[in-house]
């Protein structure tokens, strides 16, 4: 038997009057998802337990059968977990964007998805300037890098990340908490060694933890395999669980994805191991930006360019497959919510006609917690 877990980031919504009072699962042509749904079991699932934020790290953690209340470790020491970072005892990582300030407001949380080559010609120049014994930067892909902090008490701190303050003065969003002047002076130092970057022009931090370790995928499931994804976070996830995460150099986190590919090396996983992991950032990006031709497309692109392209290639009669995304990134909103997602799980018996939110709701019997998924997918009690 194999096992296929497909998760298009964020792209759960809400109903928009641009589409008619559609959310964008509802109005992207997905004929493929479509079909498998009509012999799947289709309900609801809380992926973001109370209290913790609502986030990829904690939705992802779930959705691999993690419970995030028992090993949810922040962003930063799963990204660092990818790129082969040894973090010790006491080192504290953060997520670092760089981000685009205008007027002294947050303008771009992407700098306008800058190059990774580009990139981290910006990250080495800071790290240079102002990396030190206790400070060091570390590039990653696009916007997303890391910034590790040796012994240094930084738990307490709240940061806001920067996708979810769009618009806002910087002065309304630092970050606040014991030692979070620490992070808003090497911040504000940033933007002088960027000031003359056309669109990264200054850094962001957050997503800030220490590492913490996760039990074995294989040890829990009896599964060996793989994650793709073009997200070093996600990809983190997977090192940290034991699983492989193949590079694909044309997968880019955005829009642009090489979705082909990535169905390609989710086939190649599985012909030497039973489970595989595809995660596709586009929506959630779009999510982002609040825009909805972008999330619909991404959809339309997920089913036709990776859902399809896999089903062609799978012996489906040995198929199990669950298909969510991670959590909601409403168009309205431009964040991630901890709403309840929908979700399906093939084979199964719900009678639903097609995979949205309102389909899910009228199929679900109760919200499942998403760290369950996992056990239902694989039938391990």
């Amino acid at each position: 038997m194999k096992y296929v877990v497909l998760v298009p980031d964020g792209a759960a919504d809400y109903p928009l009057e641009q589409l008619g009072g559609k959310t964008p699962l509802q109005a992207a042509d997905m004929p493929n998802i479509r079909k498998l749904a009509a012999d799947s079991t289709v309900g609801l699932t809380r992926t973001i337990p109370e209290g913790l934020p609502a986030g990829s790290d904690v939705a992802n953690l779930s959705i691999l059968g993690y419970d995030p209340t028992l090993y949810y470790s922040g962003r930063g020491p799963l990204e660092a977990a990818y790129q082969g970072i040894e973090l010790m005892p006491g080192d504290f990582v953060f997520r670092c964007n760089l981000v685009t300030i205008k007027d002294g407001k947050m303008a771009d949380y992407s700098a306008g998805h800058i190059d990774t080559q580009e990139a981290a010609k910006l990250i080495k120049e800071l790290d240079k300037r102002l990396g030190s014994e206790k400070v060091k930067f570390y590039s990653g892909v696009s916007y997303r890098h890391l910034v590790v902090f040796k012994d240094t008490q930084l738990s307490q701190i709240k940061a806001v990340a920067p996708h979810d303050v769009i618009g806002q003065p910087l002065g309304a969003i630092w970050p606040e908490g014991e030692g979070a002047e620490i992070l808003i002076d090497l911040t504000k130092k940033s933007a002088e060694v960027l000031k003359n970057q056309p669109s990264a022009n200054m850094i962001w931090l957050w997503g800030g933890g220490t590492k913490k370790e996760l039990p074995s995928f294989y040890e829990r499931y009896s599964l060996k395999g793989g994650v793709i994804s073009a997200v070093d976070l996600v990809k983190g996830l997977a090192v940290s669980a034991g699983l492989r995460a193949p590079e694909i150099p044309t997968a880019t986190g955005y829009y642009d994805t090489d979705y082909e590919a990535k169905a390609k090396e989710a086939l190649s996983v599985l012909e030497k191991d039973d489970f595989v992991y595809v995660h596709v950032e586009a929506p959630d990006e779009a999510g982002h930006t609040g825009n909805i031709s972008e999330k619909v497309k991404a959809l339309e692109n997920f089913d036709k360019r990776l859902a399809g392209l896999l089903l062609q290639n799978l012996d489906i009669k040995n198929t199990r497959i669950l298909l969510l995304p991670d959590h909601a990134t409403p168009i309205k909103l431009r964040t991630h919510t901890s709403d309840a997602v929908p979700f399906m799980l093939y084979p199964g018996e719900s009678g639903a006609r097609s995979f949205d939110e309102q389909a899910a709701a009228k199929a679900a019997d109760g919200i499942i917690e998403g760290h369950r998924l996992m056990q239902m997918l694989v039938r391990r009690k």
